[in-house]
């Protein structure tokens, strides 16, 4: 999985943050306990020492019986503390530090292994990263409703809207559950208002919170976004999200004004993602052939060649909810 610098880094101040507040909160409650009960002080003094104790058996030649020594007063010195903890009305518990993840001890890794703290803090980024720049917060499979298209047989297609629709939906809940970095693109066609960006986000949100990171585009600020990084000099930074995210979104491919450059900029994202085998969910109002109208037969041949092609059927729903 591959997460931004900025996201890395925000996680490992959490991190630092929590483990650091955990230990101040320790050091307090010490100072506070020592001084109404000496006697813990005492023995806390008494488990210090036995660092250095530690330290001289591993250069003796009776190693295991100064450790089982060492282990044995370490064990009493604990139960002495947690016992006068709760008979001086505190929980025995009260002196260990309280991180936040007693698994890692706040330091967000486990046996050289990310933490599940760190993969979900890093998980809450992407989520909120992708909803900053969409309406992923409201696009569910939840709330994604088959009642607004008709159950009407097509007679082109021998199959009503909600039936086409129900497989798709069904086909996109599986994608998204099942995602991972050997999933396969998806090229998602219809005319405008039957679900396509909704959809697409559906998955983005349930991969996001697999801890996948997602990035979500327009095709028309996409390729804005790079045009204008690209002759202004600055860092190729939306290129760089584009060509490096787990699962890349393009929105409304064939809206944005067509030039060479894009066109160019385009075939060269998807297939470079094709190269290193990384998904890429594309919506788009055209179909096949209007999209090698559009573009090129590189272009139209990497997406229909390489994509699982889901056909959107129905009305503008937007429309229908508009008249409600």
């Amino acid at each position: 999985m591959s997460y931004s610098k900025a996201n890395l880094r925000y996680t490992d101040e959490v991190i630092a943050k929590r483990k650091s507040d955990a230990e101040m909160i320790q050091r307090d409650r010490q100072i506070q306990v020592i001084r109404k009960i000496p006697e813990i002080g005492r023995y806390l003094k008494e488990l210090s020492g036995l660092a250095s104790g530690l330290l001289r058996s591993m250069e003796s030649d009776d190693f295991e019986s100064m450790m089982r020594e060492i282990t044995d007063t370490n064990q009493k010195a604990q139960r002495k503390i947690r016992s006068l903890l709760v008979e001086n009305g505190y929980p025995e518990d009260y002196l260990d530090t309280p991180y936040t993840c007693p698994e890692c001890g706040d330091s967000g890794f486990v046996n050289g292994y990310a933490c599940s703290c760190r993969k979900e803090l890093l998980s809450e980024l992407n989520v909120r990263d992708l909803e900053a720049v969409s309406p992923a917060r409201n696009c569910r499979f939840d709330n994604f409703s088959l009642g607004y298209y008709s159950d009407i047989s097509d007679a082109q297609y021998g199959v009503s809207p909600r039936e086409k629709m129900e497989d798709i939906l069904e086909y996109c809940k599986a994608y998204a559950a099942d995602f991972d970095m050997n999933s396969n693109s998806v090229y998602m066609c219809g005319a405008t208002g039957l679900g396509k960006t909704h959809l697409s986000l559906a998955i983005a949100n349930v991969a996001a919170r697999k801890g996948y990171s997602v990035v979500y585009y327009s095709a028309q600020n996409l390729l804005s976004d790079i045009e204008r990084e690209k002759f202004s000099g600055a860092r190729p930074h939306t290129e760089s999200k584009a060509l490096g995210c787990d699962l890349l979104i393009i929105d409304d491919l064939g809206s944005e004004f067509s030039t060479q450059f894009t066109v160019s900029q385009i075939y060269n994202i998807l297939n470079d993602r094709i190269n290193r085998s990384k998904p890429v969910i594309i919506s788009t109002n055209l179909s096949p052939e209007e999209l090698e109208k559009k573009y090129t037969q590189r272009i139209t041949s990497r997406i229909i060649g390489n994509y699982t092609p889901l056909f959107f059927m129905g009305s503008d729903i937007r429309q229908i909810k508009s008249a409600e």
